[in-house]
C-alpha cells in the first residue's frame, strides 16, 4: 500500500524540519562531534518495534538529506503498510557524525506520523464495513497540520478541511451571532456566490456548507436551509437515528449528508458508525496520539 506524500507536503515538510533541526542542533552536536572521528561511516536500521501503521518515512529521508546530504536513505516499508514488531522500515549508510545528529529529529517525526497512522487504522477497523468513513478535524498540533492530516491518510481516514480557508463549517458561535441556523447558511450561500455586500469573505470556488446542529430541530431548520452536509454534534446513536431519518424524508435523496462527531473513541464508534451517518469525525487521532516505538541501531556488519 502506498500513499502519495505530494509536493505541497514536502514543502510543508522542510520549513517544519528546518525549525525542528534549529531547535536541536543549534550551534553544533557538541557530543558527535567530541567523540565520534570524522571518517567514521555509520550504517543503520530502523525498525518497529511493535505492530505499526507506517507514516513519515519521506519525512525521515528528507531530514537525513538536509543534515547530510551525502547519506544513503532506503525505505524499506510503505507508507500505510501495517508491519509487524520487529519489521524493517528503512536502511541509511553515511558519515556517521552527521547522521547521530540527524537521528533524534528524524525519529521525532516518524515515530510522531506512525502514531497517528497507527491509530487512525484502529478507528478504521472498528468501523469497517458500515459504510461510514472516518474524518480528521483541526484538532492538531500548530504547524504540524499538514504532515498530521497526511498520517491520517496512511492510516485510512479522510481529510476534512485543511484550513478555514477551503470549507465552510457553520459552528455554535456562527450560529449565536447570526440568530439562526437559515440565516447563517443563507449568508454562506450567497457568500460562496459572490453576491457583494452580503459578506467580506470572497469565496472564488463552490464549496460545501456545514452546519453543526445540537437538536433535532436545528437538524431540521439546515436541511430546509439547503445546508450540504449536517454535522450532528454529540448525539447517542439513538439520536443520530433520529436525525438521519429526518434527514432521510426532508431531503432530496443523497443531497444533504450527515457527519457525527463528539463522544467519539474506540469504544463507542461502531455504534455512532451504525447509525446511519456518512462520517464521523474524530479529534483523538490528531490530537493525542501516542507516539510509535521505532528503534534506529547502528549495523556493524550492515551490506
Amino acid at each position: 500500500m502506498g500513499i502519495d506524500f505530494t509536493a505541497q507536503d514536502l514543502a510543508d515538510a522542510r520549513a517544519t524540519i528546518q525549525a525542528a533541526l534549529a531547535e536541536d542542533v543549534g550551534a553544533g552536536d557538541i557530543t558527535s562531534s567530541s567523540v565520534i572521528p570524522e571518517t567514521l561511516r555509520f550504517h543503520g536500521v530502523m525498525s518497529a518495534r511493535h505492530a505499526m501503521v507506517v507514516s513519515g518515512l519521506p519525512v525521515t529521508r528528507e531530514v537525513f538529506r538536509m543534515v547530510v546530504p551525502e547519506a544513503t536513505f532506503r525505505a524499506v516499508a510503505s507508507e500505510g503498510e501495517l508491519v509487524p514488531t520487529g519489521a524493517v522500515l528503512a536502511e541509511m549508510e553515511g558519515p556517521a557524525r552527521g547522521l547521530l545528529t540527524a537521528e533524534r529529529t528524524a525519529l521525532n517525526f516518524v515515530q510522531f506520523m506512525t502514531g497517528i497512522a497507527t491509530l487512525t487504522h484502529q478507528y478504521v477497523e472498528q468501523i469497517r464495513g458500515t459504510g461510514c468513513t472516518l474524518l480528521d478535524t483541526r484538532k492538531t498540533i500548530p504547524g504540524l497540520r499538514r504532515l498530521s492530516k497526511y498520517a491520517t491518510r496512511c492510516g485510512g481516514a479522510r481529510n476534512h478541511r485543511m484550513g478555514l480557508f477551503d470549507g465552510i463549517l457553520i459552528k455554535d458561535n456562527h450560529i449565536a451571532v447570526c440568530g439562526s441556523v437559515s440565516e447563517a447558511v443563507r449568508r454562506a450561500r450567497a457568500a460562496t456566490q459572490n453576491v457583494p455586500g452580503v459578506s467580506n469573505v470572497v469565496v472564488n470556488v463552490v464549496v460545501n456548507v456545514e452546519v453543526e446542529c445540537d437538536t433535532l430541530e436545528q437538524v431540521g431548520e439546515a436541511v430546509d436551509a439547503g445546508a450540504d452536509i449536517i454535522l450532528l454534534d454529540n448525539m447517542t446513536p439513538a439520536q443520530l437515528r433520529a436525525c438521519v431519518q429526518l434527514i432521510g424524508g426532508r431531503a432530496l435523496p443523497g443531497t444533504t449528508r450527515t457527519e457525527a462527531s463528539g463522544g467519539v473513541n474506540l469504544e463507542t464508534i461502531r455504534a455512532i458508525a451504525e447509525a446511519g451517518v456518512d462520517f464521523v469525525s474524530v479529534g483523538r487521532i490528531t490530537q493525542s496520539a501516542p507516539s510509535a516505538d521505532i528503534g534506529l541501531d547502528w549495523q556493524k556488519d550492515w551490506k
